[in-house]
């Protein structure tokens, strides 16, 4: 899993920037209740690779973390002098390709609206790639108890479970944050990594699935439609296949085709899935395994069938296709945290308020293509973009969800071996 990880902070906002925690209620029934814009060539994880081992070995190593992730911080994050008021600005660092944005101006339309309403500027980063790798740059500061220069980071579920187990999450001050309070949706306020949603808010949730292109699929194997792992697999499709780096996704699905629980499941399971995946490999069927880079490969045709992100497959246009499959997919929730010895906790918490408004979500929601985790943004959305309203990618039917699966939470042993197993199998 290579790629450059450049730290890159960009301008003020308004000028271009170059370019898991156990959620398993969504699998009891009554979370089935979840309820245009240019869009961007780049995507949630656009330039995403995975970590490799050092990064596991960096989140295994980590201090306080807990095998079932169930509780509150093991620690209170350390706090420090609150400088919003002299000083007004927020510094938020988040995935690429996850925010509104005008590739001809630079603009970000949100972010923009926002600056001009509070009057506090942003700094705007891209630099997290993938959640290991940014743990591990930002892990030597976290345990000698120095600020990492961010008032607010997102990670995924899992890897906010053990910022929030270690005390690297800062509690947030529900009464200045009303639109938070008020607008998360039922089955993510009480999540078992952070019950009541203390320390941390979602930004946005999506699904591992298939992604194909159309005419190609219906050219090598006679249909248009992408249903089954066994589809996938299919050999006229040898080496027009790839899916993802991100452990959690690619193996979810696997072990969901072969009739395992990914929610719930055994070490000698978890193998059973390896062992295929490495067999797909070698016999040439998977042409590689990869971050975002799938997207580049698809649209020049290369790729036929990936093993893809929800939001991602859908930025590609009408052309491909995209669907859960059969045996079914993965969910999974980025999370806004603040970290220890933020000075602009206060100006951080505004910001992340501003997010739950729920028109100013379906803006968002409507660029990014990701599921919105705000309650009214699907009433919102008719103004904003009325196509989008019934759209099952962002606001899921319970079907959709159905065929859904949360990752099972990892001990750190079980992390770290689980992703050594991996990351030999697709040949690191």
């Amino acid at each position: 899993m290579a790629v450059s990880y450049g730290f890159h902070r960009p301008p003020a906002v308004g000028t271009v920037a170059p370019q898991e925690v156990q959620l398993s209620e969504f699998r009891e029934p009554a979370a089935r209740e979840i309820a245009g814009m240019m869009r961007s060539s780049l995507s949630r994880r656009r330039i995403l690779q995975a970590a490799g081992i050092t990064g596991v070995a960096a989140v295994a190593a980590a201090c306080g973390a807990s095998g079932d992730s169930g509780s509150a911080a093991a620690s209170t994050a350390a706090s420090a002098a609150d400088l919003s008021d002299s000083e007004k600005t927020v510094n938020w660092s988040n995935w690429p390709g996850y925010m509104d944005s005008d590739e001809k101006t630079g603009a970000r339309p949100s972010l923009d609206a926002f600056v001009k309403q509070s009057g506090i500027n942003v700094t705007y980063n891209e630099d997290i790639n993938d959640n290991n790798e940014f743990y591990a740059k930002v892990r030597t500061q976290l345990e000698q108890g120095q600020p990492i220069d961010r008032d607010i980071v997102v990670l995924t579920d899992w890897m906010a479970a053990l910022w929030i187990e270690s005390g690297y999450a800062q509690k947030l001050d529900k009464a200045a944050m009303p639109n938070a309070s008020a607008n998360v949706i039922d089955k993510l306020q009480n999540v078992a990594f952070d019950p009541g949603r203390e320390y941390s808010l979602p930004w946005q949730s999506g699904f591992g699935l298939f992604g194909w292109n159309k005419s190609k699929l219906k050219e090598l194997i006679g249909t248009d439609t992408l249903a089954t792992v066994d589809q996938l697999f299919n050999p006229k499709l040898k080496g027009r296949v790839t899916v993802l780096s991100e452990m959690r996704d690619t193996m979810g699905i696997i072990m969901a085709w072969q009739g395992n629980d990914p929610s719930n499941f055994t070490e000698d399971q978890f193998m059973q899935a390896i062992d295929a995946l490495r067999t797909q490999i070698d016999n040439g069927q998977i042409r590689s395994v990869e971050g975002n880079s799938y997207m580049s490969d698809m649209e020049s045709g290369n790729v036929v069938a990936v093993i893809g992100w929800s939001g991602d497959v859908i930025q590609l246009g009408s052309d491909f296709g995209i669907a859960m499959p059969e045996s079914g997919g993965t969910l999974w929730t980025d999370n806004m945290l603040i970290p220890p010895l933020v000075s602009h906790k206060k100006n951080a918490e505004k910001l992340m308020n501003y997010y739950y408004d729920p028109e100013v979500a379906a803006k968002i929601s409507a660029f990014v293509q990701y599921i919105s985790p705000v309650k009214g943004a699907q009433e919102a959305m008719q103004k904003v973009d009325p196509a989008l309203v019934d759209n099952q990618w962002i606001f899921p039917t319970a079907e959709t969800l159905n065929k859904s699966y949360v990752f099972m939470t990892l001990t750190p042993e079980q992390d770290l071996k689980y992703q050594r197993e991996f990351q030999k199998a697709i040949g690191n």
